[in-house]
């Protein structure tokens, strides 16, 4: 096998191969990619929520991310990626990890040019997104109980077929393409205060610390789950070391893994970094759909969350919160709801 596709030692407990850049992109590479994705893909909405901004005393901004094509913001760095391959890994295809969201990227980006790509997911994975995920055209091989077991088991098959594995966090292009979200909050609030975004990954949370952090004076605030506290565990003390809790039913923030690239980019980058409940998650999720009528996901909800404890705080301020995506389970959401001691 061509040495170029053997793993490489890695800084995080994750495989990486010689292709791999894990130098992180700056503010300059996001307004480079603003010039592919906008080709691709609209600007999202940035509306004011009348009921979060009257509850909080605050101006409060929801970045609609879930207008996009595939209903969350990751498919931004997928078209980003995807538009730059060689065409060597165009013809030998793409392979990846994802517990949905950055599948469905890498998917829809995936037939937008004409490449080849296969996904692993968790065995129980959310059937919505994984039907989506082939509708794309991805072929889907399910796997493990969680996303850390499938993306295991899909890094030993980039090894095996020699396709281009894209990673979740350590890739430069997707966390430029990804921060295009934050210059479209500089150019239409430039006066923003804060930032409250989810931490899965990290991507999200790294491209508006390129973007908002990095052009306005605004904080932007990094939010998980307590339940997979892993990424702020990184945060607050350095290690890159996998963390034994993994519990959270917000399958986007479920993950025990630091990525190396995103969180050197938050550790520079988030003003602060706070853990919400699940209980607070399930009554953001109620809160904007009972409230706003937006059905999200329960990791955009850890913002909503982190805002709404944060009240005393924000008083007075312009604050956004990225909906980073709406592709939930309806039978998650019933129970999410049912759950949920919010009422309007």
């Amino acid at each position: 096998m061509d040495g170029r596709y053997d793993p490489i030692e890695s800084p995080d407990e994750t495989t990486v191969f010689p292709y791999h850049d894990l130098t992180p992109p700056t503010t300059a590479d996001v307004a480079r990619a603003r010039k592919v994705v906008r080709q691709h893909l609209p600007t999202t909405p940035l509306v004011r929520s009348e009921t979060l901004s009257s509850d909080l005393d605050a101006e409060v901004y929801l970045k609609r991310e879930d207008t996009l094509p595939t209903g969350a913001f990751k498919v931004r760095g997928g078209v980003n990626l995807v538009s730059s391959l060689s065409a060597e890994f165009r013809e030998a295809g793409l392979i990846t990890a994802s517990s949905g969201n950055h599948g469905q990227s890498i998917a829809w980006a995936g037939r937008e040019f004409g490449v080849p790509v296969t996904i692993g997911v968790p065995a129980e994975a959310n059937d919505g997104k994984v039907a989506a995920m082939e509708r794309l055209g991805a072929e889907v091989i399910r796997h493990g109980p969680d996303y850390d077991a499938a993306r295991e088991r899909i890094e030993q098959l980039a090894s095996e077929r020699g396709a281009r594995y894209v990673h979740s966090g350590n890739e430069p292009k997707l966390v430029a393409g990804v921060g295009t979200a934050g210059l479209e909050v500089v150019d239409e609030l430039p006066e923003v205060d804060r930032v409250f975004c989810p931490v899965g990954g990290g991507t999200s949370a790294a491209g508006y610390c390129l973007t908002v952090g990095k052009l306005t004076d605004a904080d932007v605030v990094g939010v998980q789950s307590e339940a997979a506290p892993a990424m702020h565990r990184a945060w607050t003390d350095g290690s890159l070391e996998p963390h034994d809790r993994m519990e959270t039913t917000a399958e986007g923030v479920a993950t025990r893994v630091p990525f190396a690239l995103t969180m050197d980019l938050l550790g520079d980058g988030l003003a602060d970094f706070r853990l919400v409940s699940e209980a607070d998650i399930r009554d953001g999720v109620a809160r904007l759909f009972e409230d706003e009528r937006i059905v999200m996901e329960g990791a955009c909800a850890t913002a909503v969350a982190a805002a709404v404890e944060a009240r005393a705080e924000i008083a007075g301020e312009t604050v956004v919160i990225p909906v980073s995506g709406r592709n939930i389970d309806l039978a998650k959401l019933d129970r999410m709801l049912e759950a949920s001691e919010y009422s309007a």
